[in-house]
């Protein structure tokens, strides 16, 4: 390719060759690059494909003779959940909204779970797990903490995909090295700009994806990981006096969200290995999956749901780790006072740090832009101190990685290469000292040449 139609890779402008010298320079950004990796950069670009779509395929296994006998189907008419438990169970609320729900069929239809994780733990370590999590809540309201008694506490199995793959990956950064220095003058930033390549492979195994309608997916997530190492065959007798999920989300619909999840956690991991610099940024992304396998699992869960307020607060509890999460309200007057009190406490310390500043000072100038910048500080602080509490009380957060299910060992390297790409020098004045004396006390500090020109150190 002629030289002439490369482009900046900082602004896309059209590049000029600098006579005399082995780089270019982009008369638009005045970004600076060398020849070579130019030519390095559109060779590893030309290499790139597009990815193939994985085949996910999913049979699953029917019911044996005699597995469903005994096990009905319940429908909740507010939420529209759908469960289904033993005859036993008898009358019972929704674990999803708390409403009551009624049996409407004996159990049939959906496929047999392939493997399941057993309750190891029970509705004692629930009801504990909760009060655990109303502590250390200062913005939570004590009415709710105090008077706030969950009843029904219901142990669901439900129902996840588990999705195993390998991704083949090919990713580009944009790594950038920043380099500092100043004279009498200007302080200076030279930043180098890098493109790094990374190719390799990386596996998965038993990545979940919520097969319900009726749980929230987010919540679900919150309580992962689950480990497979307690994982058994599916038995019915393992469902006796607790509700099982019914899917009714096919692995079909959830592959896009699992995809998206190994996705994210390959380019994270490979950005790992891109190190020496002072910022990553993933530019172009080329990651494909294949040897794709689908499981049908069901994993302990205990629900704990109420009304406060008019609103529903559901909280969920790992059976098998005991991991515990749910959003909780918020006390609105507590939150306003103690915003108002950290900012109180705040504006007293630095106006008075600033008042002894100032009077320490044999300056002439005015106290009032120093006490505007100090209560301005004092209500950020406020606003800092509040919003840590306010975050307490959310915990159902949405997991976009797949971290936890990376196979060991899996990660391969098989191409790792940086260019250089350009760098670039952007410089601002130093600020100036209101000193009236002599020249030579302003550059003591200075760790340029101090002639005004940029020096490399």
């Amino acid at each position: 390719m002629a030289l002439h139609e490369f482009k900046c890779p900082n602004c896309g402008g059209p590049i000029q060759f600098n006579p005399g010298t082995r780089e270019t320079i982009c008369p638009f950004c005045e970004s600076v690059m060398d020849v070579d990796a130019l030519s390095a950069l559109d060779e590893a670009m030309a290499t790139n494909q597009e990815p193939e779509p994985i085949n996910w395929g999913y049979n699953g296994n029917e019911w044996g003779a005699g597995e469903q006998q005994g096990m009905v189907v319940y429908s909740c008419q507010s939420c529209s959940g759908e469960i289904a438990g033993d005859e036993s169970l008898g009358a019972a609320t929704c674990p999803f909204c708390g409403s009551p729900v009624v049996m409407t069929s004996r159990f049939s239809g959906t496929l047999r779970p392939d493997v399941m994780i057993p309750f190891k733990l029970g509705k004692d370590e629930a009801t504990n797990s909760l009060q655990k999590h109303y502590r250390g809540k200062k913005l939570l309201p004590k009415v709710f903490k105090d008077q706030n008694h969950m009843q029904e506490i219901k142990g669901v199995y439900v129902p996840f995909w588990l999705f195993d793959a390998e991704t083949d990956a090919r990713i580009e950064y944009e790594a950038t090295k920043d380099r500092k220095w100043s004279d009498n003058d200007y302080n200076y930033v030279e930043t180098s700009t890098f493109r790094a390549f990374r190719e390799g492979g990386l596996g998965f195994q038993y990545v979940p994806v919520d097969g319900s309608k009726a749980m929230d997916d987010t919540l679900m997530e919150s309580i992962e990981p689950f480990s497979m190492n307690d994982a058994v065959e599916f038995k019915t007798a393992y469902l006796a006096g607790y509700f099982a999920n019914k899917y009714d989300v096919g692995s079909d619909e959830a592959v896009g969200r699992a995809n998206e999840r190994i996705k994210n956690s390959t380019e994270d991991e490979f950005k790992k290995t891109v190190t020496g610099y002072d910022k990553v940024t993933a530019t172009n992304t080329n990651i494909r999956l294949k040897k794709g396998a689908v499981n049908y699992a069901l994993f302990p869960v205990w629900l704990l749901s109420t009304i406060w307020q008019g609103q529903n607060f559901t909280f969920a509890m790992n059976g098998q780790t005991g991991k515990f999460v749910g959003d909780l309200p918020l006390d609105k007057a507590a939150a306003k006072s103690l915003f108002w009190k950290v900012s109180a406490i705040a504006a007293v310390v630095l106006l008075a740090i600033t008042q002894i500043a100032l009077f320490s000072s044999d300056q002439a100038t005015s106290h009032v832009p120093s006490i505007i910048i100090s209560i301005l500080a004092a209500l950020l602080a406020g606003l800092m101190v509040t919003a840590v509490y306010k975050s307490q009380l959310k915990s159902v957060i949405r997991q976009n990685l797949a971290s936890k299910y990376i196979r060991d060992g899996s990660m391969t390297i098989t191409g790792k290469r940086d260019i250089f790409l350009y760098r670039k020098v952007e410089k601002t004045p130093r600020p100036k000292s209101n000193n009236t004396g002599s020249n030579s006390n302003n550059t003591s500090g200075n760790s340029g040449s101090g002639s005004g020109t940029p020096g490399r150190r």
